[in-house]
């Protein structure tokens, strides 16, 4: 059995849902440990609004700039006040529609990196600014891009990243996304419900390594202001892979290593379906089936039927319970991305209880 390197991991991400009110909110986060944010994305549950996502390497005047994870749109300045303050267990938003409002209820999603500290990067082409947690697996990046294919950016990972995130700053640019199981060859857009597609001029067909990566001449490397968000495979915390659909209600298994505390997949092989995203605020026992999805800006889905997005988190891993086309069709591929609860074995070898 696969020993982990931490030991608990809300050190490093936790989940936490909340009600909105007329005036600043503030929300504590109830894992085993503290967790100072460094990154934010929140969703309004009940309301039609988009998926904020805020960085502590990204504030301009004091202010968290959100982008919007299920739009093409520029960094946001309208919203500002989204992200009001992070504390030392917790966070502070506004009466912004994105994090905050009276009467609607949200969930966030906090990811530890180095406590808003950056540091030059010159291990590539471009001059990157990091701020990289190496134990976690993450790294928060921002660069001017040139539009050059070949150009590369360190991430100070020390470690190769297996799903990444970039987005143009600047410009009205998808979000266009690496994942090790599509390959250096092709992307995938986090704000759309497109297949994966073959492409060069997004990694120029070569794969990341420990220290760089490689952009291509299109939107991962616009000419202007980026932002990429890199993660790298932590035993017992987190885990980036693949699976294929059976089109049953007994669906595939797969094995992570830990008890998930989030989870986000995408059928890369059709158009026209959705990202779902689990996690264990919003169900604390199974069949986990509230979903949110980043391709869009709707509310909160809870399928009862069973038909698409519902799913057990298990002690090692998640199972699919659900037979649709978004989540398990037959003989079609599937990405997925997850982060830990509680792993299964301990950093001393010990079986661990899931609750």
């Amino acid at each position: 059995m696969a020993y982990t390197t931490i030991d608990d991991p809300s050190a490093y991400f936790q989940a936490a849902t909340w009600s909105g009110s007329a005036s600043t909110d503030t929300i504590t986060f109830g894992g085993n440990s503290d967790l100072q944010l460094d990154w934010l994305w929140t969703k309004c549950r009940s309301n039609g609004h988009s998926h904020a996502l805020m960085d502590t390497s990204r504030i301009t005047g004091g202010d968290y700039l959100p982008l919007f994870a299920d739009t093409t749109d520029v960094e946001q300045t309208a919203y500002d006040s989204e992200l009001q303050s992070i504390t030392s267990d917790g966070f502070t938003v506004g009466t912004q529609p994105h994090a905050g409002g009276d009467g609607k209820t949200y969930v966030g999603f906090a990811w530890k990196a180095n406590g808003g500290t950056t540091a030059s990067n010159t291990s590539g082409s471009l001059t990157s600014t990091v701020q990289a947690n190496t134990d976690a697996g993450f790294s928060i990046i921002t660069y001017t891009g040139n539009n050059t294919g070949g150009s590369t950016i360190g991430h100070g990972l020390g470690a190769v990243p297996e799903w990444i995130m970039t987005k143009s700053r600047v410009a009205t640019k998808p979000w266009q996304c690496y994942h090790k199981s599509i390959g250096n060859d092709h992307f995938i857009d986090l704000d759309s419900t497109n297949a994966k597609v073959s492409a060069s001029a997004s990694w120029s067909n070569t794969t990341p390594t420990s220290s760089i990566v490689t952009l291509g001449n299109g939107d991962t490397n616009h000419t202007g202001a980026m932002v990429a968000y890199c993660f790298s495979s932590i035993q017992g915390y987190s885990k980036f892979g693949s699976f294929e659909g059976n089109n049953n209600a007994d669906g595939p298994f797969i094995y992570t290593g830990f008890k998930p505390a989030w989870v986000m997949t995408k059928n890369v092989d059709a158009s026209g379906k959705v990202w779902f995203v689990w996690d264990n605020a919003r169900d604390i026992d199974n069949v986990t089936n509230h979903t949110v999805s980043p391709d869009g800006d709707g509310t909160e889905q809870n399928d009862s039927t069973g038909a698409e997005n519902r799913i057990d988190m298990l002690s090692n891993g998640f199972k699919i319970r659900a037979t649709g086309t978004h989540i398990n069709p037959d003989g079609q591929t599937l990405i997925y991305i997850a982060f830990a609860e509680q792993p299964f074995v301990s950093s001393e070898g010990v079986p661990t209880t899931a609750r």
